[in-house]
């Protein structure tokens, strides 16, 4: 699929040298596979912002089951008490 749009969007540009409207239609076609590309999945730009939410979820489960390991583990549990301290000083 990828391909073949690729393709598309080089005879449009192509095409226009012909007319110029053919470039406004490959430059149409950019950003719509830029923008919408693979079905909302975050398009082919890397890092546009569009999956930091699952990893701001992963970073916030992963945060949480390390506290509790921490809390509930019987060594060192003056030193985790701390940083659980810090760590709601810093967030709050």
């Amino acid at each position: 699929m990828f391909v073949l749009l690729l393709i598309l969007i080089v005879v449009l540009f192509g095409l226009g040298f012909l007319s110029p409207l053919w470039w406004v239609a490959a430059a149409v076609l950019v950003f719509g596979a830029t923008r919408y590309g693979r079905g909302g999945g975050g398009g082919w730009i890397p890092g546009d912002g569009s999956d930091f939410g699952e990893y701001r979820d992963y970073e916030m489960r992963r945060d949480r089951q390390d506290r509790w390991d921490r809390r509930y583990s019987r060594q060192h549990r003056a030193r985790w008490t701390r940083e659980d301290r810090r760590d709601r000083e810093r967030r709050g």
